[in-house]
This record gives structure tokens, C-alpha cells and sequence, in this order.
């Protein structure tokens, strides 16, 4: 075989190596990005359901001092869920981040010696 033959093929052989790790890492985004949104997505109804269920309880006070309590209790309440439920996504990006790049870091030191 010629060089020239010899450097196509190896060509191919790292181009077909480079494809499966990108394959891969889109692959591993595209699910993590799905998982996030729907974590988005439940995490909306959740609070939509709290800011229906304060409401609905606003409704039923009788004093200033009640509202005031009920306001202090829900803001408190609203705080802490949006506390973890940030710290969860913050979570979950980091994972998806980890996972894609995972697949392109492991390809490229396998496939770069080979297109030396």
C-alpha cells in the first residue's frame, strides 16, 4: 500500500473515531438536557401549585396581622424550595456537563495518537 493510501485510511479511522465520541457526547447532552427540562418543568408546577395554595389561604384571613403571617410563612417557604430546587439543577447541569464532555475528553486521547 502506498502512503498516500496508508494516510487515507488512517484518516478515515480517526475521522470514524472522532464521529462516535461526538456521537456520544450528543447523545449523553441531548438525554441530560431533556431530564433538566422536565426537572423545569415539575419544579414550575410545583410553585404554581404554592402560589394557588397561598392564594387560596389569603383568601380565608380575617386580620392584618394573619396576612402579615401567612406572607412571613410563605415567602420563608418559597425561599427555601427555591433554594433547593436551584441547588438541584445546579446540580444536574453540572452532571450533564461532566457527562458530555466525558465521551470527547476519553475520544480525543485515544484517537489523537492514532492520527499521529
Amino acid at each position: 500500500m502506498t502512503r498516500a493510501k496508508e494516510g487515507i485510511e488512517k484518516a478515515k479511522i480517526v475521522a470514524d473515531a472522532i464521529n462516535e465520541t461526538l456521537r456520544e457526547a450528543y447523545s449523553n447532552n441531548a438525554k441530560g438536557t431533556a431530564d433538566y427540562a422536565a426537572r423545569v418543568i415539575e419544579f414550575s408546577g410545583a410553585n404554581t401549585n404554592a402560589a394557588f395554595d397561598f392564594l387560596a389561604q389569603l383568601v380565608s384571613v380575617k386580620s392584618p396581622s394573619e396576612i402579615l403571617q401567612l406572607s412571613i410563612t410563605h415567602g420563608r417557604k418559597s425561599f427555601e424550595t427555591t433554594t433547593s430546587q436551584n441547588r438541584e439543577l445546579w446540580e444536574l447541569a453540572r452532571k450533564v456537563a461532566t457527562e458530555t464532555a466525558e465521551p470527547l475528553k476519553k475520544g480525543f486521547a485515544s484517537t489523537l495518537p492514532k492520527a499521529a
